[in-house]
């Protein structure tokens, strides 16, 4: 129980108690200047000048933030030319995702397309197959959407068991970008779908030929043919000059560097929805068609490459949650490894298929913790343990793991990946 006559055991108490340990304590809560040089002493940085609007003409993050970078586990694949690159999530706050650390995925690697050698075709039950220009995307009427896109393997090492050591490798296969561009439906309007035609292929313009089929409803619901992203062009990794997004379902289907969209009467059945892209069940059967992402959340901080540096007291819990199937609509947050649990605070009202940041405001008193994060949505769905979905799965499955994940906090601060399921 908290004892309000001891001022280090609330919040603003403990703040202040900590601010008068180097200084006396103003009214107001402000600490005197006494004793701390880097307020008493005239600093370098204040001595002269600092460098010029155009020392750097493309904005980059100062070199003290350079340890905030996307990071790649060589023992995951035999070469990067076909791997996975993870986005520092755990070093991240608010939602969106700066392009430059960004998670990659590439088949064949990234390529260089000009803009002004880029096309897309429409054929296939089209009344009139197409070919578009970037620039004749370019003069279509224009969306901005904010889309999280998260790799179906995202945390598909953990199905056995703690493996990875970081919210940056157990969950850094995502990014939420806002991105601007033309809807899918528009220009299947443009063409003209016949009647029998049920589903698009779509297919990007890499050596890996990368194709996904996907079923007309969706493509003519939400998808869209992106030319920016963050309000700039994409990046060469994430597809430039033009990239398919579909919201909400798995990141194979958002194809990069987009030259193809056929309409057919059936899937294709391509590689990547046959042979890769499945979830294996434990009788040995695959089921495919699972394009959706469910809901799903992690603890960002503290976490393995966040340890609590400061000890006991206040202590701001925070992470991110996203949905496939809506909005985030409530997350909780467990200290104590899903025993007991209370909810979070949403940074703001969730957005469909879009992440969303929570916060917790924890007095933390020093003792171990079993840090977990749990996730609801608009449709009900709450977050499953790893148990529940085992039940349905068994051990041999890769990809849709969107289980609770659980951090151990030290009384040193630090943090380690455990199965708490």
């Amino acid at each position: 129980m908290t004892d309000k006559s001891d001022p280090t055991t609330t919040r603003r108490g403990f703040l202040k108690a900590g601010l008068a340990a180097g200084g006396a304590v103003a009214a107001g809560g402000a600490a005197h200047a006494a004793g701390d040089p880097l307020i008493t002493e005239i600093q370098p940085w204040a001595q002269g000048l600092g460098e010029g609007v155009d020392a750097t003409p493309y904005g980059l993050p100062i070199k003290y933030e350079g340890d905030v970078v996307r990071r790649n586990v060589e023992w995951l694949t035999a070469d990067t030319i076909s791997s996975i690159n993870f986005t520092p999530i755990h070093a991240l706050d608010g939602t969106i995702t700066p392009q430059g650390c960004a998670f990659e995925r590439h088949h064949s690697g990234a390529i260089e397309l000009r803009k002004e050698d880029y096309r897309l075709m429409i054929n296939g039950l089209v009344d009139t197959p197409l070919v578009f220009t970037y620039a004749v995307l370019e003069r279509f009427p224009r969306v901005t959407r904010t889309y999280f896109l998260e790799c179906a393997a995202n945390t598909g090492m953990e199905w056995a068991g703690a493996q990875l050591n970081g919210s940056q490798f157990t969950h850094g296969m995502i990014h939420n970008m806002e991105y601007t561009g033309v809807t899918l439906r528009t220009l299947l309007e443009e063409a003209g779908v016949k009647p029998e035609g049920k589903w698009v292929m779509v297919e990007g313009a890499d050596a890996s030929s990368n194709a996904r089929s996907i079923p007309l409803e969706k493509a003519m619901d939400d998808c869209l043919v992106a030319f920016k992203a963050n309000g700039e062009a994409l990046r060469m990794e994430h597809g430039y000059p033009v990239r398919l997004c579909v919201p909400g379902w798995e990141g194979n289907m958002w194809v990069k560097w987009l030259r193809r969209i056929e309409v057919g009467d059936k899937p294709w059945e391509s590689r990547e929805e046959t042979s890769k892209y499945t979830d294996t069940l434990e009788d040995g059967t695959s089921r495919k068609w699972t394009w959706v992402m469910d809901a799903k959340s992690v603890v960002t901080s503290p976490s393995p490459q966040m340890p609590i540096p400061h000890g006991k007291g206040p202590l701001v819990i925070t992470g991110l949650a996203w949905s496939g199937r809506g909005a985030i609509t409530r997350v909780d947050v467990s200290v104590d490894g899903g025993k007991n649990w209370k909810e979070a605070r949403l940074a703001a009202p969730g957005q469909e298929m879009a992440l969303t940041r929570f916060y917790l405001d924890h007095d933390w008193d020093g003792s171990e913790m079993f840090l977990q994060s749990r996730a609801i949505d608009s449709t009900g769905y709450v977050q499953p343990t790893k148990t529940q979905l085992r039940e349905v799965r068994g051990l041999n499955s890769i990809y849709h793991n969107n289980c609770i994940q659980t951090w151990w906090v030290k009384p040193s601060g630090e943090a380690e990946n455990v199965e708490v399921s």
